[in-house]
């Protein structure tokens, strides 16, 4: 074996390492909840420089976001842990540089990771990383023109980076819906799964708020 080879081999064993060790740390200290996790939201343009949507983020401020507090505080009190504020939710720059596309929900195992290398890349160079990154949570929010009838673009959290990708609606009416779905995907940044199957609907008892309460529609409605 060569001098360069072995020499290549030892640099990439070191990265592998470094990132590992990283990427352990961060998760460590990001569910400790011994401090406040630091929930950025970099709203983006998802509409191709929408008037509307460019009108809606210039307006939007920490405000919009403190459901997602209150939400979190609220239900942390019966987990007991250790910090009082559980997140610390922000709004960051507006982002003029769009992230690679998300891959569709059918997408093979490999060109998802693929994705992921190249989203964190991304992230990296658009938000620096630094130390406060072990407990910040990097919530990407492509806002939507609220068109009646669309559906928007599967959200994702990865609980690897502490990223999330959001597809949202750019009105004031839809504020509570979109922060339902920044705390869903917040929560697969810190290593929650999806309580709900295949098709959409949710799984029992796992994936209902009250299991134990009798529902007064039929078990299999015809």
């Amino acid at each position: 074996m060569s001098l360069i080879r072995t020499v290549r081999i030892l640099l990439l064993l070191t990265v592998f390492a470094v990132t590992a060790f990283y990427a352990k740390t961060q998760k460590l200290k990001s569910r400790s909840w011994s401090t406040p996790l630091e929930v950025v939201i970099y709203p983006i343009n998802g509409d191709n420089n929408s008037q509307i949507v460019e009108e809606y983020i210039k307006n939007l401020d920490n405000s919009a976001f403190g459901p997602i507090d209150q939400f979190f505080k609220r239900e942390s009190r019966q987990y007991d842990i250790i910090t009082d504020e559980p997140t610390i939710t922000r709004l960051g720059s507006i982002m003029t540089e769009q992230p690679p596309a998300s891959p569709p929900s059918d997408s093979d195992l490999a060109s998802t990771i693929w994705w992921g290398v190249r989203f964190r890349y991304w992230a990296f160079r658009n938000t620096p990383d630094s130390e406060s990154n072990l407990h910040r949570v990097r919530v990407f929010v492509h806002y939507h023109e609220a068109l009646e009838g669309r559906k928007l673009q599967h959200s994702l959290g990865l609980d690897k980076g502490l990223l999330a990708v959001v597809h949202a609606f750019a009105a004031i009416n839809q504020d509570s819906q979109n922060n339902v779905v920044i705390a869903h995907e917040i929560l697969h940044t810190v290593g929650a799964t999806d309580k709900y199957g295949a098709n959409g609907e949710p799984i029992f008892p796992i994936g209902y708020a009250a299991p134990e309460k009798k529902t007064a529609l039929p078990a299999n409605p015809s």
